[in-house]
């Protein structure tokens, strides 16, 4: 019969290779966190839009805010005030959720799902969103004290739809987004793209020109003959009666950034760079004011 001895010198031995083996474990996993970066489990993010609204933060698809900066941005060109792009978008919420889609009910086409039989234009026309902004705009601008009635009532003036009461619910969301794509929010939208995308965007030529031509287009003012008043609090002297024309072409670069290869739009303190939007790369940030610029949106 083993001894107590015997017993006691067998238990310590397996005590003691125990705390060796735990002590290795511990050493090890100490070697691995200190030695070793962290791997970066963090997803990059759907490419996509963001806007800062009053009641909070709204997503959209590039596309969805592409869309929206142009509708808005035309109602610059009429010298409409930002009542008027809040019933767009909700015609647009309502018609075609800022998709220009190339179908609809009938002959119905675009973003405002507007009919050549009812000599809206030719389809080429109604499929340019600068084209249809300006046709829904100039005919609501035809509504006899448009801007006393109700958001529905107005647009249903326009469209003639069969359910024209549809458009109030978009209307809470429509005022919000009107006042960030007028640029009275100031830098209040961000966009971010894929990976790859932005590589081919920093590694391409950027086509300032065609950019600011269609800024032209769509704003009916040049971007490089932005107003100036050194008296402005603002330091731009670009707000209007539509919104503030400098902010609303600054957004209006974000989200048509990868369609031009830009990738950096920077107005007053603030810039907004290209990116995939992982750790908050794609939020605006605050830089030293460019006095060169003069007052005018520097894309690069």
């Amino acid at each position: 019969m083993p001894s107590k001895r015997r017993k006691f010198s067998a238990f310590a031995k397996i005590l003691l290779i125990l705390t060796f083996v735990c002590g290795l474990f511990v050493a090890g996993g100490y070697y691995v966190l200190t030695t070793f970066e962290p791997l970066d489990t963090q997803e990059e993010p759907e490419p996509g839009c963001r806007l800062g609204l009053a009641d909070g933060r709204y997503e959209m698809e590039v596309a969805q805010a592409v869309n929206a900066a142009t509708v808005g941005g035309v109602a610059f060109s009429r010298d409409l005030p930002e009542e008027a792009v809040t019933v767009a978008y909700a015609t647009v919420w309502q018609e075609s959720t800022f998709y220009n889609v190339e179908y609809g009910d009938l002959d119905s086409l675009g973003l405002f799902q507007q009919r050549p039989s009812q000599e809206w234009g030719e389809p080429d026309e109604i499929l340019d969103p600068v084209f249809a902004s300006r046709s829904f705009y100039d005919k609501l601008s035809e509504v006899n004290g448009w801007e006393g009635l109700p958001v529905y009532e107005a647009a249903q003036h326009v469209q003639r739809s069969a359910h024209g009461f549809a458009y109030d619910q978009h209307e809470e969301l429509s005022a919000d987004m009107a006042e960030v794509f007028t640029g009275r929010a100031g830098p209040s939208m961000t966009c971010w793209f894929d990976a790859e995308s932005v590589e081919e965007m920093r590694a391409s030529d950027t086509d300032v020109a065609g950019a600011q031509e269609e800024m032209a287009r769509v704003f009916g003012t040049d971007p490089a003959q932005l107003p100036v008043d050194p008296e402005s609090n603002s330091g731009s002297g670009s707000v209007g009666r539509t919104g503030d024309l400098g902010w609303a072409m600054a957004l209006w670069a974000v989200a048509h950034a990868e369609e031009y290869g830009i990738t950096s739009v920077t107005y007053e303190d603030q810039r907004w760079q290209a990116s995939d939007g992982v750790d908050g790369a794609e939020e605006w940030s605050r830089v030293e004011e460019d006095r060169a610029a003069n007052g005018r949106v520097v894309l690069r």
